[in-house]
């Protein structure tokens, strides 16, 4: 009895693992890529599938729209669009475009907004208060923060997956370097120290690594480092362009950056190994600034979820199915 129960838990296992696999493949396949393209002759927000396909403008207004980054759940888009004399403040919209709402109102610029994995606030950078800090919103753009304050330029906030720490570029040790702090903005940390320019900063679904871009190499490259700045690996080098704008996609394997070849702005994506480039977007206008959507229903265990939710599928299997007493919670 206790061989065919156990028979029937591995055929169980198998059948589940090989579900999450499909889920994992369908989920990356499905996960859209938000940018900012003037193809229509003003900076518009597109979203478009990872392969390029089913190219969408979702803001299609007179002004000019920038910068986005999806909330948690894949329902809203925060992005950047100017407004009355030209100056930027952080605005929301439903993924399909629609409901938009005004975030902020400030006589500065406010831009480069981050949704945090909880979805709670968002990050973004202000020069309200002279030059460029890091604030800090609610979803709903009340309680606004400056966590940086200390007037130097920092901009690019990007959250690691649990949402305790931002990176971020600052200038304030003399060169634009990537920074890390606190989400309350202590503890603040120099990661890449090169002596050159570094900024754009993205954090790697699984939280150990830190993509950025560079020009410490002779041309502007995109990066990888280890959470810590070590081991930072130039990804872009042989193709002898100017690369920046990293994101990652949602199994961490591979990375949609922005190049110029040819001078036009496109959007391409690689492994994270350098490996495998290929042009997405394929247009003569500029396309800027992607933003690769992580679904928060990734539920395999080599996936990252979401902060404030727990996985309990492969624990319930490796206890042993629906008669265990017990579920091992899998956090990031």
């Amino acid at each position: 009895m206790q061989r065919k129960y156990n028979l029937a838990n591995l055929v169980l296992a198998g059948i589940v693992a090989l579900s999450l696999t499909t889920l994992l493949i369908d989920v990356d396949t499905q996960a859209q890529i938000a940018f900012m393209s003037d193809r229509d002759g003003n900076r518009e927000i597109y979203v478009m599938d990872a392969d390029g396909a089913n190219l969408q403008n979702l803001t299609n207004n007179p002004a000019n729209d920038s910068s986005p980054s999806w909330s948690p759940d894949g329902e809203h888009i925060v992005f950047a669009s100017t407004v009355g004399d030209g100056n930027l403040e952080i605005h929301v919209m439903d993924a399909d475009g629609k409901n938009t709402r005004r975030l902020t109102n400030n006589p500065a610029d406010d831009d480069f907004p981050s949704w945090s994995p909880n979805g709670e606030h968002i990050a973004f950078t202000s020069e309200r208060d002279g030059n460029s800090e890091i604030y800090l919103i609610d979803a709903d753009g009340k309680n606004a923060r400056n966590l940086t304050n200390i007037h130097w330029h920092d901009d690019f906030p990007s959250w690691s997956p649990n949402g305790e720490h931002i990176a971020f570029a600052s200038n304030r040790d003399g060169n634009l370097e990537i920074h890390v702090m606190d989400a309350d903005g202590k503890n603040t940390k120099n990661l890449t120290k090169s002596g050159h320019a570094n900024w754009t900063p993205s954090w790697s679904p699984d939280g150990e690594r830190i993509a950025f871009m560079s020009d410490k190499g002779g041309s502007i490259d995109i990066y990888v480092m280890d959470v810590d700045g070590k081991n930072p690996r130039n990804l872009t080098k042989k193709n002898g362009l100017d690369d920046w704008a990293p994101s990652w996609s949602p199994d961490g394997e591979r990375i949609v950056f922005v190049s110029d070849k040819g001078r036009n702005f496109e959007i391409y994506i690689m492994d994270t190994d350098g490996k495998n480039t290929r042009n997405l977007t394929k247009n003569p206008a500029m396309d800027n600034a992607p933003a690769w959507f992580r679904p928060a229903s990734v539920v395999a265990p080599a996936a990252v979820a979401p902060a404030g939710r727990t996985l309990t599928m492969w624990g319930w299997l490796k206890q042993g199915g629906s008669n265990s007493t017990s579920k091992r919670r899998i956090t990031p």
